[in-house]
């Protein structure tokens, strides 16, 4: 037990000293052990964590651009100085490649630098004279204490699509990060704190549905952001706006990439095995699901599965291609969906179920997996499986493989692969999805830009970073303006008039 390391709550610039009633486990996946036990919040550390934030909040908001500027500066020199640092635990806790878990803080990394430019995005207007002697402008101010609850997948990435912008905004924060691998955003509060952001402002509090039902639930909480399944993004989005909070609430994906027979099936089988399988598949941006237009199905899958052939699958820091899935119990439920593929009728192409592996036999593994033959109503198409498994789709032309892509749920991300420009404006025009890849598998906009999908991927109206995120975590206000002059006196209950 003396190698187990306690994960706790970093609140108000500080570790949390207290004793937790309850813990979870944190695993390594590459060799199965438990590496770490994280406290979980009860509703009384929320409460405390809550009025620790709403006092900095009010010291933050009253600091000047300038003053916010330096901060988020100086937090974007300790990141990006440290990033390797953050990487190592991402990979001890989640699994992925080194490689991939640098991948992440970088583009996290991106929404830091997009956030030092904040000044110019909270800029007002100003009308001089709209009536006689009246002037109008408007202005935009923080909303307050803003919560984040982040997913597994990305445990450094996501929450940066957030608490930049935020903080930059004069918001305080609240992040409630995966258990299953919470070590990374604690480094990022440490981070914080060297920069020289204030006590309070940026917190850290780990647990479980009682801590995210606490959330929900407090008054002194302005809004929210999730990323994470739709069932749960659902349930967030409807109990967050239950109580009054502005929210935000991402969820599930089954992104579709679309090849024309006219694509470069090499360039397209390249991006289909990247985009399927790196990260374990366990991105809400994969592709899961290949609709080849015939008759390039049988070429093409010649191409995904040699190439599958030569993924190296194995512990993340010893040169693998792709690492393990995050627990035991989400490998089991991947596995179920291959089960049940076979099961339906889909053709097996490469069974990733067995794997040979460069680890621990006790990780949680599962290899690449491959199925033909797919059709819209089985499960491994229905539903998000969130791991290594591509299911090809066979259609006999652009529309039909338009139809299917937009009859499905799911609308976060999607790819069409062809030279022909016509067809790739047409289809951007008509596909029903938020982030669009032309040659592109993974299409995830730059931070200037914003990220969400549509359909049952999103809940609210506002996608994150980017002008969108600004304008979440500001509130508008509009002033008329008119200084004392003898002319305004007089009594006239008309209707107020522009002279």
């Amino acid at each position: 037990m003396s190698n187990i390391k306690r994960i706790t709550h970093h609140i108000n610039g500080a570790y949390w000293n207290g004793a937790a009633d309850r813990t979870g486990d944190v695993y390594n996946p590459a060799t199965g052990t438990i590496t770490g036990k994280v406290d979980f919040a009860t509703r009384d550390l929320i409460n405390h964590t809550v009025e620790v934030a709403t006092r900095a909040h009010h010291e933050w908001r009253s600091a000047s651009l300038a003053k916010r500027v330096q901060v988020l500066f100086a937090f974007r020199e300790i990141l990006n100085r440290r990033k390797e640092e953050v990487a190592r635990l991402i990979t001890a806790e989640h699994g992925k490649v080194l490689s991939d878990a640098l991948g992440e803080v970088t583009r996290g990394l991106e929404v830091v630098e997009f956030a030092c430019g904040i000044p110019h995005l909270l800029k007002g207007s100003y009308s001089e004279g709209a009536s006689t002697s009246i002037d109008v402008y408007s202005i935009r101010q923080p909303l307050g204490v803003s919560a984040i609850i982040s997913p597994f997948n990305f445990p450094a990435m996501v929450p940066m699509w957030f608490f930049p912008i935020a903080i930059g905004a004069g918001n305080s924060v609240i992040i409630k990060p995966s258990e299953k691998d919470p070590s990374a955003i604690n480094l990022i509060a440490e981070f914080w704190k060297e920069a020289g952001l204030p006590d309070g402002v940026f917190n850290v509090v780990h647990g479980d549905k009682v801590a995210v039902d606490a959330i929900l639930e407090h008054p002194g909480i302005a809004s929210i952001s999730f990323v994470g399944s739709t069932p749960i993004a659902r349930y967030i989005y409807e109990n967050g706006t239950k109580n009054g909070k502005r929210v935000q609430a991402l969820g599930g994906a089954k992104n579709h990439m679309l090849v024309l027979p006219d694509a470069d099936l090499d360039l397209a089988a390249d991006a289909a095995v990247n985009a399927g399988f790196g990260s374990a598949g366990e991105r809400c941006m994969a592709i899961s699901a290949l609709v080849a237009v015939e008759p390039i199905a049988d070429a093409l899958i010649s191409k995904i599965s040699e190439r599958m052939s030569s993924l190296k699958t194995g512990d993340g820091t010893a040169g693998a291609d792709m690492g393990p899935l995050v627990t035991a119990v989400h490998r089991d439920k991947v596995a179920s969906y291959v089960d049940a593929g076979v099961k339906e009728g889909a053709k097996l192409v490469v069974d990733g179920r067995n794997p040979s592996v460069n680890g621990a036999a006790e990780g949680f593994w599962l290899g690449p997996t491959l199925f033909d033959r797919v059709t819209p109503e089985m499960s491994i198409y229905t539903d998000e499986i969130f791991g290594p498994v591509l299911s090809v789709l066979r259609v006999k032309s652009y529309d039909e493989g338009l139809e299917l892509i937009n009859r499905h749920q799911y609308g976060n991300g999607t790819a069409i692969f062809t030279n022909d420009g016509g067809a790739a404006r047409r289809f951007q025009n008509e596909v029903q999805v938020g982030m669009i890849g032309i040659n592109v598998p993974i299409p995830v906009p730059t931070a200037y830009y914003s990220f969400g999908g549509w359909k049952n991927s999103l809940f609210g109206d506002t996608h994150a970073h980017g002008t969108e995120g600004v304008h979440f975590f500001t509130r508008g206000k509009v002033v008329t303006s008119r200084w004392l002059d003898p002319s305004h006196g007089g009594i006239n209950l008309g209707f107020p008039l522009n002279r």
